[in-house]
Order: structure tokens, then C-alpha cells, then sequence
């Protein structure tokens, strides 16, 4: 080919990089690069490309390719392998040494020590995590989300600490509602931990006031009404028990599913069954998530209505999307959300187990409020419209129990950090699972853990968090008139 023709295909590539869709854009730079493939710039837009798309090995392969052949940011090449690794493939231990490596290139890369601490903190080496972020916040002073995770970790649980005296510095002059948000949720937490329980609940309205104000194109606001027939939808498209699923369907690998309101203590029940030796924790899979927004149309009626082959299709794509992640084994799929998808869930997996994990409802909606989710989740920023979602939460679920009574366990919190042994028991009785001792010391086990929950549950089993409320009792009367109201 001749290197007008280069050109040519290299300015289409660089046109479309900038104006073009994601797959006309890829198609682009893979003709340019099957004509001229030492480009090793045009590799890492490839990569860039290839993961915006969800290619996520070939987004690698690409990256590694511009590495091989000099690109001119390495670091940069190190850092999105890094990211993939972690936030795509949960293989935290290769995007460690991905993230060592951006900083070895450039030792002064924020960024990279920043992704470094995130890493580290998920799978548990708190010293390290400090270490990461005490270096991102010498190189970047004004980073919150750094202050934020470095305050979370700090050892010192007085309210008049220096760190939380940073920490208060840092909201007076951030430039952000994201970044007061950041600070807000990690100055509420420390707060909590000091029992400086009115000064907690403070900070926490003043952090959800600004995570609600940081959504681009304006706060996100809650509609009952909205949500109330988000529901009655959710309830006309499965009416009825799932039909009968076509013979030969082998669900002795098929996945448990683990779901229900955030921070009812799902993440509790995956780390006691990932520690069992038949059984892997696959953590917040967008895997059902994916199959909503990109199967049948519109949803839920389509799926509700949807024949085998399509059920079938679906299954596989879940499966094969499974398997990208972990090649093999019994798996779990920890995505509270999924609650709201049992209906599709039991058309695919109709043998597969659905943990249920329910709370203590005031407790339930406390914790919520003090999470920071991501700004779009509307109900999370008041109580009352917590409990409201609550209300809907359990609407639902008695409609799903009503069709599925096998399919579903309900998980108590509250019974289980009291007496958790019979409820351990069963629990792997219900997933088909024989007794390990080893169950009753899920704390003591490695592996990433990536909520909120992250530190709790690399402790033996507590019941602090049962009753919380009572800390917060003179600051509560609205959300008990929401749940009585609901």
C-alpha cells in the first residue's frame, strides 16, 4: 500500500477518533493498522477503543502491541492496563504490577499511585493503601477522593484529630460538589467511628446534599410515583411461575445469585460462601444489568414474554460473559440490584439459587444514606425517599416469592452476626452446598472484596452494626413516619 493511502487511512481513523461511533471507529484503526502495524500510537487508541466496547483481551493485547513497539506515554499504556484489570477482570494482583509500573516510568504519576491505593485497599494491605495514597496526596495536595480513601484508613478515631481537621479544611475550599462529596461521606465515617454521632449525621446530610448536586445536567430527583410503576411493570411482565425450562439444562455450575437492598449485607453472605471450596465470589457482575439494556425490547415485557430460544440466547450470553471472568466452577453474583431482575433471572437459571438479604429497616435505610452511591441513584439522598424505595424494594419481593417460594432465601443480617452458625448452615443447605468449617473463618480468607464493606467483613462476625439507629435516634422521627407511611 502506498503511504498516500496511509495517510489517507490514518486521517479517517484520526477523524472518526474524535466525531465517529465506537464500532466505525475501531473498524477504522484496524484497517489502518493492517496496513501500516507498527503504529504504535494508533494501537493505544485501538485499546482505548476496544474497551470503551467491552474487547476487553483485545483491549490488552492492543496496549501490550503499543508497548512493544515504544509508544510515547507508556505510563499511560501501564495505567489503562491497570484499570482494566482491576475495575473489568477483578485480577487485582496484574493491575498492581501494571499501576508499579506507570510509577517506575514516571514516578510523579498521581494517577497511577492513586489506582495503586484502590488496588491495594480492595485486597486488604491497609499499609500499603495509606502508603499509595500519602504519595498521590503529596503529589496532588488538592486530590479529595485521595484524602477521602487516606482519612477512611487513618488510625486516629478522635473528632478533633489532624486528619479530620484536613479533612474539614478540604470541604471549605472544594472546588467541587463531587469533591465536597468525597470528603463529606469520609468525615461523616470518621465521625461515626469517634461517636461524635450528631456531628456524624451533620456531615453525612451536608455529603448527600453535594453527591446530589455533583450529577451532570442537574440533581437527580427521586419520583415516588416513577418508582411505583417501575414496580407494577416489573409485576404484569411475570404474572405467573416461569414456564417450564426445555429439557437437558445442566444448573449444577450455574450461578448463585445474591441480592437485595444495598448494605443489607450481601456482601457478608458472598465472603462466608466464597470461603467455602467449591464456591468463588464474582463480586457486582454488570452481567444481568448488560442483558437488560441490550436484550429484548422494550424491558421487562419483552423478556417476560419472551419464547425458549430467546431465554435461551440470553442464558448463553449471561454464561459466556461469566466464563470471560471465571473460566470455571460455582460462582457468585453479588449485585443487590438484581433484585429487581428475579423474573428474568429465574426464565434463564430456573434451577439457580437467589439469596435474599434483608435487614433491620431502619438500620437498612441509615446505612444507605451514609454509602456514597453514585449520584444517579435518586432515592439515596433523603431517608424518606430511601424508605419509599424500601417500601418497593419489599412490593416486589413478596411478588416474587409468591412465584418462585423455592428459588429465593431470605438472609437475615440481624440473625446472622448474632447466631451465625445455623444460619450458615442454612444457607449452604439451600445452595446445595455440603458443611466446611472453614466458612465460620470467611474473615481470614485473601481475595478483593470492592464495597463498601470491604473492611468489616475481614473481621470476625460483630453485631455493633445491629441496632446502630439507637446513635441516631433524635435524628430520625421523618424516616420512621416514611416507613410507617410505606
Amino acid at each position: 500500500m502506498t503511504t498516500q493511502s496511509v495517510e489517507a487511512l490514518h486521517a479517517r481513523a484520526s477523524w472518526l477518533l474524535q466525531n465517529g461511533n465506537v464500532g466505525e471507529t475501531i473498524e477504522a484503526h484496524e484497517a489502518l493498522l493492517a496496513a501500516a502495524p507498527d503504529l504504535a500510537d494508533s494501537w493505544f487508541n485501538l485499546a482505548f477503543l476496544q474497551r470503551r466496547a467491552g474487547q476487553l483481551e483485545e483491549a490488552l493485547a492492543g496496549y501490550q502491541r503499543a508497548l512493544d513497539l515504544g509508544v510515547a506515554s507508556p505510563e499511560e499504556a501501564h495505567l489503562n492496563r491497570g484499570v482494566i484489570f482491576a475495575n473489568d477482570l477483578a485480577r487485582n494482583e496484574a493491575a498492581e504490577s501494571e499501576f508499579r509500573a506507570a510509577l517506575a516510568i514516571r514516578p510523579d504519576f498521581a494517577r497511577a499511585a492513586q489506582n495503586l491505593g484502590n488496588v491495594l485497599e480492595d485486597r486488604g494491605d491497609r499499609a500499603g493503601a495509606r502508603e499509595a495514597y500519602e504519595r498521590t496526596l503529596a503529589l496532588e495536595p488538592g486530590n479529595a477522593q485521595a484524602l477521602a480513601r487516606f482519612a477512611s484508613l487513618s488510625d486516629d478515631v478522635s473528632s478533633q484529630g489532624p486528619i479530620l481537621d484536613r479533612v474539614r479544611a478540604a470541604i471549605a475550599v472544594a472546588p467541587s460538589p463531587l469533591d465536597r462529596a468525597d470528603l463529606g461521606f469520609a468525615l461523616g465515617r470518621a465521625l461515626d467511628a469517634a461517636g461524635a454521632y450528631d456531628e456524624a449525621f451533620e456531615a453525612y446530610r451536608d455529603a448527600n446534599r453535594a453527591n446530589r448536586e455533583s450529577l451532570a445536567g442537574g440533581p437527580a430527583v427521586y419520583d415516588p410515583a416513577a418508582s411505583e410503576e417501575e414496580i407494577n411493570r416489573l409485576i404484569r411482565a411475570f404474572p405467573a411461575s416461569a414456564p417450564e425450562p426445555e429439557a437437558g439444562l445442566d444448573g449444577s455450575q450455574w450461578p448463585i445469585f445474591i441480592c437485595g437492598m444495598f448494605r443489607s449485607g450481601s456482601t457478608l453472605v458472598e465472603r462466608i460462601l466464597s470461603a467455602h471450596s467449591q464456591v468463588t465470589g464474582g463480586g457486582e457482575l454488570p452481567l444481568i444489568s448488560r442483558l437488560v439494556r441490550n436484550g429484548p425490547q422494550p424491558y421487562p415485557d419483552a423478556v417476560g414474554a419472551a419464547p425458549p430460544e430467546t431465554i435461551a440466547d440470553l442464558r448463553a450470553a449471561y454464561l459466556e460473559g461469566l466464563r470471560a471472568l471465571h473460566p470455571e466452577g460455582r460462582v457468585t453474583d453479588k449485585r443487590p440490584d438484581n433484585f429487581l431482575h428475579i423474573g428474568m433471572i429465574q426464565r434463564m437459571f430456573p434451577e439457580a439459587r437467589i439469596v435474599n438479604t434483608v435487614r433491620e429497616p431502619i438500620d437498612n435505610c441509615l446505612s444507605v444514606w451514609f454509602l456514597h452511591l453514585n449520584p444517579s441513584v435518586a432515592y439515596a439522598h433523603e431517608l424518606a425517599t430511601i424508605a419509599h424505595w424500601l417500601g418497593q424494594y419489599r412490593r416486589l419481593m413478596a411478588h416474587w416469592r409468591a412465584l418462585y417460594p423455592d428459588a429465593i432465601l431470605d438472609m437475615d443480617y440481624d440473625a446472622l452476626v448474632t447466631d451465625p452458625k445455623p444460619q450458615i448452615e442454612r444457607l449452604l443447605d439451600f445452595c446445595g452446598l455440603p458443611w466446611e468449617d472453614g466458612v465460620l473463618a470467611f474473615h481470614e480468607a485473601g481475595g478483593t472484596v470492592r464495597t463498601a464493606s470491604a473492611w468489616q467483613v475481614r473481621q470476625p462476625l460483630y453485631a455493633r452494626s445491629s441496632g446502630r439507629w439507637r446513635n441516631y435516634e433524635r435524628h430520625l422521627d421523618g424516616l420512621r413516619a416514611a416507613l410507617d407511611a410505606g
